[in-house]
């Protein structure tokens, strides 16, 4: 394992404009995983997999009003409408289309924190940052050569790339059209990353602002120095909320209603709700779960997904009570009774569950045990105000564990030792939608300082790759 010294790390990133006004700690060495932390990564995207497709088919018999069950009844019309609250017509009527029944996001990144009992999975990510910056990362660390670092070399653009190739299958080399929005426009140094170095593996692939595309006929295209190139796949970083903003959106749906381009990841907002991991731990859901998912996958999710519920203010009955945690030794019967839980109480995280521009970057989070009573009764009853039209998911806290990683002293300008340092992480694993399965094809490690609650890319963090290290 090669350890990279701290002028070659800095020159290499300042060469980079995927980099501009980005600064994170640094580090000598990749980030160790174990290779049983790899086999387990491997079978986390197996069952986010298999997750994905049993939600699916639950919001659509949900729909429908059909049986949940094989061998006895269960309906649940309320699990569409949970999905499809606040969302507009049009888009759930899309999403629903037989055409696109089957249709997956071809990116899977779930985050996953390590604590004491292992990993804990807080949201899975089907539109998700960091896949040029991983990329890079991978070869920072591994070199072409280094086949221990996840993704090394080109690895994981490659998979990148065959996974929306996928989608047009009778097409060799099909043109794919990165649309990044100017609401996501932070990340758009990445994807003109990896549009570039895809282009240097001699595949059709470009980086272009919404507005740069436009219809001929059924088909979407964009103007390739004087002349008209068509667009076979296109691959939208933006998220579903995003859409009213993009001018070009309705070119986009017409020419998916045609068949002339296919969309990842598919524009279907049920797949992208936060609540849907509520949806996994719902008391009443359990029987269709245990139907859905093979043993395996079933096991794995429920270590994984911390207890979750959906703050639905519905009243009711003076005698009933919600499935959610307790607040002085009591049931809730309303969730604004949860403003009352003492700090010891409030291990819990609040976030609004998707389509709000506060869905993204943690800007929704309210963590309890880290925030003021004033604080934290605020964000209750914001959940519960919004929730006609936005709903927000309530999660049991999982601390991630305390570790030591080496890191260069930061802002140093002479060549300095790496000290070991306390902190805590966060692992995002990349999974690409290849040939029905997901393909792990890289990992952002992200670690923080030990004081940091909520971890995610700060100035203070370390950003890495991962590497399989033996046992030993």
């Amino acid at each position: 394992m090669s350890h990279l010294s701290y002028e070659h790390i800095r020159s290499t990133l300042a060469a980079q404009p995927l980099f501009e006004d980005k600064t994170w700690q640094l580090s000598p060495v990749a980030w160790p995983l174990t290779p049983d932390q790899h086999a387990q990564l491997e079978a986390i995207g197996s069952a986010c997999l298999e997750f994905h497709q049993a939600l699916e088919t639950l919001y659509l018999r949900s729909v429908a009003g059909k049986n949940l069950l094989r061998n006895k009844p269960l309906l649940a019309p309320w699990v569409a409408d949970y999905l499809d609250r606040g969302k507009p017509p049009a888009l759930v009527a899309h999403a629903r289309d037989p055409k696109n029944r089957g249709a997956f996001p071809t990116v899977l990144r779930p985050d996953l924190l390590l604590t004491d009992e292992g990993f804990v999975l807080t949201e899975l990510d089907s539109v998700p940052g960091g896949i040029g910056l991983t990329a890079f990362l991978n070869r920072l660390y591994g070199g072409a050569t280094d086949r221990a670092v996840l993704g090394h070399g080109d690895a994981m653009i490659r998979n990148f790339h065959a996974s929306l190739a996928a989608l047009r299958p009778g097409l060799p080399n099909p043109l794919i059209a990165l649309i990044v929005s100017d609401e996501a426009a932070t990340y758009r140094p990445e994807m003109e990353w990896l549009a570039h170095e895809l282009q240097r593996l001699g595949k059709r692939v470009f980086c272009l602002k919404p507005e740069a595309i436009f219809p001929l006929e059924n088909s979407l295209y964009y103007d390739s120095d004087g002349n008209p190139e068509k667009i076979d796949v296109l691959y939208r970083f933006f998220e579903l909320f995003d859409l009213e903003n993009i001018r070009t959106k309705k070119f986009i749906f017409e020419s998916w209603e045609a068949g002339e381009v296919a969309i990842a990841p598919p524009m279907r907002p049920f797949q992208e709700e936060k609540l849907t991991l509520a949806l996994f731990h719902h008391h009443l859901l359990q029987d269709y779960w245990a139907e859905a998912v093979s043993g395996r996958a079933l096991k794995l999710l429920r270590a994984l997904i911390p207890p979750s519920w959906i703050i639905d203010p519905a009243p009711l009955p003076p005698g009933a009570v919600l499935d959610g945690p307790r607040v002085g030794g009591r049931s809730l019967n309303d969730w604004r009774d949860l403003a009352g839980a003492s700090q010891k109480e409030r291990d819990l995280i609040i976030k609004i569950s998707g389509y709000h521009e506060t869905a993204w970057g943690a800007r929704s989070v309210v963590l309890g045990s880290d925030c003021s009573r004033e604080e934290w009764q605020a964000g209750v009853e914001h959940a519960v105000a919004l929730a006609p039209a936005n709903l927000h998911l309530l999660q049991a806290y999982k601390k991630p564990r305390r570790i030591e990683h080496p890191l260069y002293a930061p802002g140093a300008d002479t060549p300095v030792a790496a000290v070991a340092k306390a902190g805590r992480l966060r692992l995002c694993p990349y999974y690409f939608l290849i040939d029905g399965r997901a393909q792990l094809s890289g990992a952002l490690a992200t670690f923080c300082p030990p004081d940091k609650k909520i971890i995610h890319g700060m100035t203070d963090a370390a950003l890495l790759p991962c590497r399989v290290v033996s046992a030993g």
